[in-house]
């Protein structure tokens, strides 16, 4: 066998596969499947994490394909922001130079690896046929009220030189050159995502083929809190200061409250204390802090005493006002209630300051001294010192407080979110710009709909390289402008919008990405929508998901969507790691180029290796080793076919012998885990029965006979997903003209598989945590009574909320808590 068979096999099916216009999205599916992996960032070629992502999309359309379904599965870039304009900067190109070359490089290596994709529904978000529909879709956002302009303090990146959403603030660092994160004062433009902040929590529980912990940080990030709104008033003048509690029952042992650094009430407060300049240097060196810094529960609290003073609405006493890094403006009203006796970080605040502790609530049958209070007492109680609410169960306590201070109008129930409106401004060049005129007489101004795109300004005529500010507030041709409303002298707005705002409609400009007139076609969305499934990191479940979300929900509530969700399946593959066991990624200048191991051992070779390294969901740890057996497996595949494939007119397995009868069982058990394997997105099991398949067809001594021939054809077969080139040449070799991705999977013989039992795998969130043995085709029911008895299984369910079950018939349950 020569050794760049594979590589020959590889160029000629390529090229036929072309021919036919394989990929080609049919215009009516009568079956449809919309397929999408995330798109990639164009800032170098495709590198063997790309590789691995793009190739589990690739597995499961050709195995849709075969089971009769008509594919949609598009590609495309995410080709402005940040990610694409540092790598230019740092390349020393333009961005739009740097940017059209790597597609270029990017798109020959994914067609050199013949990923099914359809190019003629390619996007790419510089285009300014596609800037011009985010630029739409913003004017449409404003349109309905949900952005606005807003001075505030916002994350800024000191490095990248411009502001950052709160969902790119990674661990209190820049996503995308890891700097720490600062504070900076500025006006900046808002999606009020927060307007769809319980519609995007309750859609969760729709999402029923979401991965668990996708749903669970996404309904962390959005954060819903129960509780009340109690206002508290300055001492000395008629100004509110809000809080927002979970914990009115400890009203009563407030004894100051705290303004976090930034808050725009402080600096209302600070011509009012005579300790206005302690107070702005706090302030300052506040600002200075990261907010990993400040939200650091492990470092010691810090703080200043304003010399002001608030009124408590329940008990009328008097509080001090503090300002502390601690709080933060992002987080509730971005004002605090501390209750020392009954919140830790209160609690050790107050002892640091020697500020005065009161106890509101005491233990069942105890009564607490603050002299022997080691810790504050955060447990349900007893309601104590707490005028008409003494004596009762501070549980009840929390409703009873509501009903009073809503009574009285010194407060009232309230839900609070963590998630904060999104932040979308940013002072580069390369993006879409904002599209938004400022007038003297008219205000803001939108850029009328057929004045759209609004163009960024030519490279040769901007300074890119980032200073804090727009760059293109520095070209005079696009600054300056005539106002749409009165026709007089106004300036645009020179800030560009936040590259998320382009990934999170992306999936629909496929739909038409060549319609010139409206931002995709109802028509092709009421075909393919929504996204059948979704294949990409979970690095992104709390940035892109959630904005992917909400975009397609407003969508739907304007009229362009059939439904308020865009993905029925997520699917979240695992990193590849280099073999010092680092996640590859351009940034750290450790990645393996996928042109490498082709060029060496062609394209099925190296997609065997990546699928067969670990599960999908799984990280893989790349070894240049883990390719040797990739190859060998396929060279045995070739050299059986080679030798042993003959004529063959079909077979009855009636008549088999039993050696050809136990071997044709094999063969109908493999088909059924393949398929089972494949629809789980299980690529390594699939492939491991296949490898098992394969050693049993080599040992097998009669391969004149039919059911030889019958075995190595069905082989073929479900080994087209994993190594297509190879399958499709051992297809020509017995006659077949067409293409092997046009025949029907192989079903198998429920009859030969049949066993009188089964063993189970139970899992607990996904991890094996036992097995059982069952009589095959055991009721779901039987199966979960006989797991939850398990002595294994009992040590992890107990006294836990079970949410789900996951049962794949004969074969695993998982218990999801």
């Amino acid at each position: 066998m020569k050794d760049n068979v594979f590589k020959e096999i590889e160029k000629k099916w390529q090229e036929r596969w072309e021919e036919l216009k394989l990929y080609k999205t049919v215009e009516k599916p009568e079956k449809k499947f919309y397929l999408l992996e995330m798109y990639a960032y164009p800032s170098g070629d495709i590198h063997l994490g790309h590789f691995r992502n793009y190739t589990l999309g690739d597995v499961v359309w050709r195995y849709k394909k075969m089971k009769g379904y008509q594919i949609f599965h598009p590609f495309g870039w995410d080709a402005f922001g940040l990610p694409a304009e540092q790598a230019a900067i740092t390349n020393k190109a333009s961005p739009s130079k740097w940017t059209h070359d790597n597609i270029e490089k990017s798109k020959e290596t994914l067609q050199l690896l013949g990923i099914s994709y359809d190019w003629e529904r390619e996007i790419a978000t510089c285009d300014p046929n596609y800037y011009k529909w985010t630029q739409w879709l913003f004017k449409k956002l404003y349109e309905h009220g949900l952005c606005y302009r807003a001075r505030t303090f916002v994350n800024w990146c000191p490095d990248c030189k411009t502001v950052l959403a709160n969902e790119q603030v990674i661990q209190g660092k820049c996503w995308r050159c890891d700097s720490l994160v600062t504070k900076k004062e500025t006006e900046q433009w808002f999606i009020k995502i927060t307007d769809y902040a319980e519609r995007l929590l309750n859609g969760i529980e729709k999402l029923d083929e979401w991965p668990e912990n996708v749903k669970t940080i996404q309904r962390n990030w959005l954060g819903k809190s129960e509780g009340s709104e109690i206002v508290f008033k300055l001492e000395k003048g008629d100004v509110n200061l809000p809080v927002f509690t979970t914990r009115s029952d400890t009203i009563y042992g407030v004894t100051f409250i705290v303004i976090a650094p930034e808050h725009r009430l402080l600096r209302e407060l600070l011509p009012k204390t005579e300790k206005r300049k302690e107070v702005e240097d706090y302030i300052n060196k506040s600002m200075m802090k990261t907010e990993i810094e400040r939200t650091d529960v492990t470092r010691e609290k810090d703080g200043i005493f304003t010399g002001l003073y608030a009124i408590n609405p329940f008990s009328e006493e008097k509080v001090e006002i503090w300002t502390a890094d601690y709080v933060l403006s992002s987080y509730g009203t971005g004002v605090v209630m501390a209750v020392p006796a009954h919140d830790q970080r209160d609690f050790e605040f107050a002892k640091k300051y020697h500020l005065h502790i009161k106890i509101v609530i005491n233990p069942p049958g105890e009564e607490l001294t603050v002299e022997k209070m080691e810790n504050a007492y955060t447990e349900p109680g007893i309601m104590v010192n707490s005028g008409p609410f003494s004596g009762m169960d501070s549980v009840a306590g929390i409703e009873k407080t509501i009903e009073y201070m809503e009574e009285k109008e010194i407060g009232k129930r309230k839900i609070a979110y963590r998630i904060r409106d999104w932040l979308i401004s940013r002072q580069r060049y390369w993006g879409a710009p904002i599209p938004m005129v400022h007038c003297e007489k008219c205000g803001t101004v939108p850029v009328p709909e057929n004045h759209l795109p609004v163009f960024l300004p030519e490279e040769s005529k901007v300074d890119f390289i980032p200073k804090g500010r727009s760059p293109l507030a520095d070209v005079p041709e696009f600054y300056y402008t005539k106002c749409p409303k009165c026709k007089g002298k106004a300036y645009r707005d020179v800030d560009t919008i936040d590259t998320f705002l382009d990934s999170s409609w992306y999936y629909l400009r496929y739909l038409s990405p060549k319609d010139n007139d409206e931002i995709f076609r109802k028509e092709e969305a009421e075909k393919w929508f929504p996204v059948d499934l979704y294949i990409g990191g979970i690095e992104h479940a709390a940035g892109h998901l959630i904005y992917y979300r909400f975009i397609t929900m407003f969508l739907y509530d304007i009229g362009l969507l059939p439904s308020d969700e865009p993905t029925i399946k997520l699917f979240n593959h695992g990193m590849v790691l280099d073999e010092k066991g680092e996640v590859m990624s351009k940034s750290k200048g450790n990645v393996v180029s996928p042109r490498e191991l082709i060029e060496k051992d062609g394209v099925d070779v190296s997609r065997v290796a990546l699928l067969f390294f670990a599960p999908p969901a799984r990280e893989i740890l790349y070894q240049k080793k883990g390719l040797k057996g990739a190859r060998r497996f396929l060279k045995r595949i070739y050299r059986l076919a080679k030798e042993h494939l003959k004529d063959y007119s079909g077979m009855d397995a009636n008549t088999l012998n039993k050696m050809e009868y136990d071997f044709y069982r094999a063969v109908e058990e493999t088909i059924c885990d393949v398929t089972v394997d494949i629809e789980r997105i299980d690529f390594n099991t699939a492939i491991a029965s296949l490898m098992e398949l394969l050693n049993r067809m080599c040992a097998f001594e009669e391969k004149d006979a039919p059911i030889f021939q019958y075995a190595i054809r069905k082989f073929n077969l479900l080994l087209a997903p994993f190594a297509p080139h190879l399958a499709e040449e051992l297809y020509s070799w017995y006659g077949k003209s067409e293409t092997i991705f046009n025949e029907t999977w192989p079903t198998y013989d429920e009859n030969a598989i049949k066993k009188e039992e089964v063993t189970i795998v139970i899992q607990i969130n996904g991890k094996v945590r036992s097995r059982i043995v069952v009589p095959a085709n055991s009721e779901e029911e039987d199966i979960k009574h006989l797991a939850l008895e398990e002595e294994k299984i009992k040590k992890y369910t107990e006294g836990k909320e079970i949410k789900k079950f996951i049962y794949v018939k004969d074969k695993l349950l998982n218990i999801v808590l």
